[in-house]
């Protein structure tokens, strides 16, 4: 089968194309062909670390595709369904853990980027019929840790005033959610094109974060200094004390990125004062999948989609991601 593996070389040099034999096949296991997978900055993260890895792996995270063939021992799954991987395999329910964590696809064990990917049958989710492969490759990661933040970790309601972080795949996806919940949503952006996008997709507010710094304060002062319910922070310490200023008295950060770096000051002060929650969201559990599946459905909402590019153009997806001048995802097709 055709396949990128990560190399210990530096940035996306490590990036290399190989012919592998098929992966075998367990009996409680099920091989799906690999239609189409999505990129997230954490794969930026595992690219850019290669030349650290003592062993070659296969990237990415998010992939859809359909089933080819089963082990005997296999109940849940047949040969021409539809599926999506999810992004913890092992991770079926409750809390996440160190061996769950280890096996994540692309990073503690191969990825989505091959052909053909085999995992156990209770790692898979049925794809909605109503959205394409390069659709359902979008789910698993930046869709999920959506869900994850906006309804499993913190818990939005209709009326609620949720902001987000810029017009990637998780702040896409957390706007789309929030408007099919009834919620209002404020979205920061530097790109007024991005903005006015934001807008059509249902943003009651947009704020250009450049001419606007302290752009938290920009938020509660729309809210009539109530501030919002609720924030999907993906900056990390860079933007995490703007966030604390836009949430209203007992709002929830839900804190899932690191575009600004890992550690540095915040403050700390805001946290207690205002009586603040904040929750850590990483990605999600198999059973959290399936809901959010199913609430997709329900919902009618599609993926948005930047671009689409072809299985040899891989290098070039990655560049265009690390550009930051998506909207939404970027997708390789299989």
């Amino acid at each position: 089968m055709r396949a990128y593996e990560l190399r210990p070389r530096p940035e996306f040099e490590s990036l290399t194309r190989v012919e592998r034999p098929s992966p075998p096949l367990g009996p409680a296991e099920v091989r799906v062909r690999v239609r189409a997978v999505s990129l997230n900055y954490r794969d930026l993260r595992v690219a850019w670390n290669a030349v650290k890895r003592s062993a070659p792996v296969i990237p990415l995270s998010d992939g859809a595709g359909e089933v080819i063939e089963i082990g005997r021992e296999v109940s849940r799954w047949k040969v021409g369904d539809r599926v999506i991987a999810s992004f913890f395999p092992t991770w079926m329910s409750g809390p996440l853990s160190d061996f769950h964590h280890a096996n994540a696809l692309g990073g503690g064990r191969d990825g989505m980027l091959a052909e053909e990917a085999v995992l156990p049958e209770t790692a898979w989710v049925r794809l909605p019929d109503d959205l394409s492969f390069e659709e359902g490759a979008t789910l698993p990661c930046a869709g999920l840790t959506a869900w994850n933040a906006l309804f499993e970790s913190g818990s939005l309601v209709p009326g609620e005033t949720v902001l987000l972080q810029g017009t990637g795949g998780v702040s896409v996806f957390a706007l789309q959610l929030a408007k099919a919940a009834g919620a209002r949503a404020i979205v920061t952006s530097s790109s007024e094109q991005k903005r006015r996008r934001a807008q059509e997709l249902g943003a009651e507010h947009v704020i250009d974060y450049r001419t606007e710094p302290s752009w938290g304060i920009a938020a509660k002062a729309w809210t009539g200094e109530r501030g919002v319910d609720l924030v999907v922070e993906v900056g990390g310490p860079g933007t995490f004390d703007q966030s604390t200023a836009a949430l209203r008295y007992g709002g929830t950060m839900s804190i899932l990125g690191v575009l600004t770096g890992t550690s540095g000051p915040v403050n700390t002060y805001a946290i207690f004062h205002h009586a603040l929650r904040i929750v850590g969201v990483y990605v999600g559990s198999v059973e959290m999948l399936e809901r959010f599946v199913r609430a997709l459905t329900s919902s009618k909402i599609r993926p948005v989609i930047d671009r689409v590019f072809d299985f040899e153009e891989v290098p070039a997806a990655y560049r265009h991601l690390a550009s930051g001048a998506h909207f939404g995802k970027v997708v390789v097709r299989l």
